[in-house]
């Protein structure tokens, strides 16, 4: 029951970022069968009722890339991420490509965090009227001029990250080391969507409730047996 209850919490989590770009599922994975027949150390089948402990992974499945008409926006194709700077200074990753260009010129998300280059933060004209063109491997060009290439990050291991925030992530494992991005390329005027989906997270949600249901029935049952067998053995013979 409190697998699935966590369960329930993370489907409401992903149905809430389901409009958000780039954001990323969470799903929760099961150690042991949910209930009925389990399987004994034997190899035999006995009747009985395991709980599951939950763990929740972040899924990083590519999300459907949809054009905006905006040349600030950015979408990923492959399994690389945005680096970005926090404003404890610190690098951050991200998947939601829906930039803008501040008034002093910087390419930041639209939590106002700067969009990192190898050399630090991207530095734009803030003049609209030079066209800002971004290639497929990152480069970033305005009015002719190289002005960075984009820091993407791949990570062998990527759930392992840590949560910051609706698609936002940290390398906070000392053993989670970037690398550069060598299977990712850059679409610019696309945005990716959420890989959440509120059809399958419905779904899923009307398969937690049951289980949970199913599992309360099971402990009400159990609860009533005890009941009526504390009640026989206190009962005087006759």
């Amino acid at each position: 029951m409190n697998a699935t209850a966590r369960w329930q919490e993370l489907i409401a989590d992903n149905l809430s970022i389901a409009s958000t770009p780039g954001a990323r599922k969470q799903e929760m994975s099961f150690s042991a069968v949910q209930a009925g027949l389990a399987s004994s150390a034997s190899g035999s089948s006995t009747h009985g009722y395991v709980i599951p402990s939950a763990v929740a992974a972040t899924n990083f499945q590519q999300g459907e890339l949809l054009p905006s008409g905006n040349s600030t926006d950015l979408g990923l194709q492959g399994p690389g991420l945005f680096t970005v700077q926090t404003p404890d200074g610190q690098k951050a990753y991200t998947r939601n490509g829906q930039f803008r260009i501040s008034p002093q010129g910087q390419l930041l998300t639209a939590q106002g965090f700067p969009v990192l280059s190898a050399d630090g933060p991207i530095q734009l004209d803030s003049n609209k009227s030079h066209p800002v063109t971004v290639s497929t491997t990152g480069e970033i060009s305005q009015g002719g001029a190289i002005k960075g290439k984009l820091q993407i990050a791949e990570f062998n291991q990527p759930g392992q990250l840590t949560r910051l925030g609706t698609g936002l992530f940290r390398a906070d494992d000392p053993g989670l080391q970037p690398t550069d991005s060598t299977n990712t390329q850059v679409c610019q005027g696309f945005v990716e969507k959420s890989n959440s989906s509120p059809t399958t997270e419905m779904a899923a949600l009307m398969t937690a409730m049951r289980m949970f249901e199913s599992n309360q029935k099971v402990i009400q049952m159990q609860s009533e047996r005890m009941s009526r067998e504390i009640t026989d053995l206190g009962a005087p013979a006759a």
